[in-house]
């Protein structure tokens, strides 16, 4: 008989990931790898990285339409925090003003009229950027109550392209196979046992 549970052998901190349980039935967090943006004393806040909304970037006022943009970005549900307020990562470094660098080259957040700006003069490239409506947020000692109850798995990243893309579609499973061992298998459970 195999162990449901998870178990951690690494600490949540920022940079690094959260990736769900396979029975997690959230409706935000079901089968969801989370980018930990910041995790210190006063709690923790992040992004999903695999749940997608239908709407446009262009929708939003102030940003190019479409036909003005070399790509049209898909935009995330970040989490169920700020659900209406837009947020980016990306991996523009200095050049964008004010970011704050999460890992390697990827950041949050910056001076978003110069971003905006950016996007109108078509100097950002697609996979350089991702957006989010809304944000995953946890209070201080919640994200580590939900460890101990084995609610997550944290991850490294493996690699930065698969996290600033919007067309990976199976980055859950993958993050559950590269742990090994049962999590392997836990890459291949349906969503819904009863349906084995």
């Amino acid at each position: 008989m195999i162990d449901l549970n998870v178990y951690n052998t690494l600490e949540p901190t920022k940079g690094r990931l959260l990736v769900t349980e396979p029975f997690e039935d959230s409706s935000y967090f079901n089968r969801s790898v989370v980018l930990l943006c910041e995790h210190n004393h006063e709690g923790t806040f992040g992004f999903v990285l695999n749940n997608y909304l239908d709407i446009k970037l262009s929708s939003f006022e102030g940003f190019p339409m479409a036909d003005e943009m070399v790509f049209e970005p898909r935009i995330g549900l970040g989490g169920p925090v700020n659900s209406k307020n837009l947020y980016y990562i990306h991996t523009l470094g200095d050049k964008l003003k004010n970011a704050v660098h999460i890992t390697g080259n990827i950041y949050a957040g910056g001076d978003f009229d110069q971003l905006k700006a950016m996007l109108f003069e078509e100097a950002i490239k697609e996979g350089e950027i991702r957006f989010f409506l809304g944000y995953s947020g946890w209070v201080e000692k919640q994200l580590e109550g939900e460890l101990k109850r084995n609610a997550w798995l944290v991850a490294d990243i493996e690699a930065e392209k698969e996290i600033m893309s919007t067309s990976h579609e199976t980055l859950w499973a993958d993050y559950m196979r590269r742990q090994g061992g049962k999590y392997k298998a836990f890459a291949h459970f349906p969503k819904d046992p009863a349906l084995n």
